[in-house]
């Protein structure tokens, strides 16, 4: 049986997310057939409309107005309500992100639904799709099926592989009206403390440093290499607890969960709350002078070595890569 699919758009400075695609593939495949409708939100949304197309939405549903400018779960759930009761579909796909994780079961609770969160990969398709996610903290996995009535899931970013752009389609963009009224809060200003570049949470390469790094001196080599290899940088609590970083780049059970194409540890010991935001990357790498550590456990690669001498060997080896014609 098909099902109509609504998604959840995330734009950020005017571009919309990669999860944005991700959870439109990941509709696709619990669609059956039917029809994907994306849904995006702000003061000035409309002109992202046609990128959801061309990663594969079948509609695209805009709600403006200057209270969505910020997100905030008041406004934001009121013009995705508006929209569920326009399009009443059989199923809701939202990201795992920041907002997904604050937005999904203030809905859930309003449409007195279920939620399958965190889901890192479906199997099967249509009324067959299987959702595996993890619990105890990654140690596991669970296999979810749903037997009934609406169907919401959100997935986590970097794990569901986006469908490839295709310009030359075309779908019905539509707006809706909504009154924002009776906002608990309002966002005054926004002051970002996080690392400017790739977003931590969808990049494919992440250089994460522990208290091994000893300083925020420490971390500029880091900043160096990730911004070589065009990835990010996060840390260990241990390291934002010393104040090396902002806690923002903090990777881990009360961080980040993350899950990137290539995760190198500097200097980070492997406490298992670290472990539990990082260990489903595809290949882990780790770097630490002792040969005991817990993160080697989980390491694809290991090097035993001083950070201070084996990252400054890397940056350089990159350097020579990246200068070479076969690159």
């Amino acid at each position: 049986m098909s099902k109509n699919v609504l998604v959840l758009g995330e734009a950020r400075e005017g571009e919309l997310r990669n999860v944005s695609f991700e959870t439109i593939a990941a509709a696709k495949t619990i669609s059956g057939g039917g029809t994907v409708t994306a849904v995006l939100l702000g003061d000035s949304v409309e002109n992202l409309a046609q990128e959801m197309v061309q990663y594969g939405a079948d509609r695209v549903v805009t709600v403006e107005h200057p209270h969505l400018k910020q997100y905030t779960s008041d406004g934001y759930s009121q013009a995705f309500m508006a929209v569920y009761e326009q399009e009443k579909p059989d199923a809701i796909v939202l990201g795992h992100t920041a907002m997904g994780k604050d937005l999904s079961p203030k809905l859930a609770s309003k449409l007195s639904s279920g939620l399958i969160s965190d889901v890192t990969k479906i199997e099967g398709e249509g009324d067959a799709a299987e959702f595996i996610r993890p619990i105890y903290s990654g140690k596991a996995f669970e296999k979810v099926q749903s037997k009934g009535g609406l169907l919401f899931i959100t997935i986590r970013p970097n794990n569901i592989e986006p469908l490839a752009k295709d310009e030359s389609r075309t779908g019905d963009v539509s707006s809706l009206t909504v009154d924002i009224t009776n906002l608990r809060s309002v966002i005054a200003n926004v002051v970002r403390k996080s690392t400017e570049g790739v977003d931590l949470s969808e990049a494919k390469v992440i250089i994460a440093g522990g208290r091994g790094v000893k300083s925020e001196d420490g971390f500029k080599p880091l900043d160096e290499l990730a911004h070589l290899l065009g990835g990010a940088v996060g840390a260990s609590r241990g390291a934002c607890d010393a104040d090396y970083c902002d806690y923002s780049l903090q990777i881990g059970q009360t961080g980040k969960v993350v899950t990137p194409d290539l995760y190198i540890a500097v200097g980070i010991s492997g406490a298992i709350q670290h472990m539990a935001g990082m260990s489903n990357s595809k290949v882990i790498v780790a770097i630490n002078k002792d040969p005991e550590a817990n993160i080697f456990k989980v390491a694809d690669y290991g090097i035993v070595g001083d950070l201070f001498e084996v990252v400054p060997m890397m940056i350089e080896e990159v350097k020579k890569l990246k200068g070479s014609p076969a690159v």
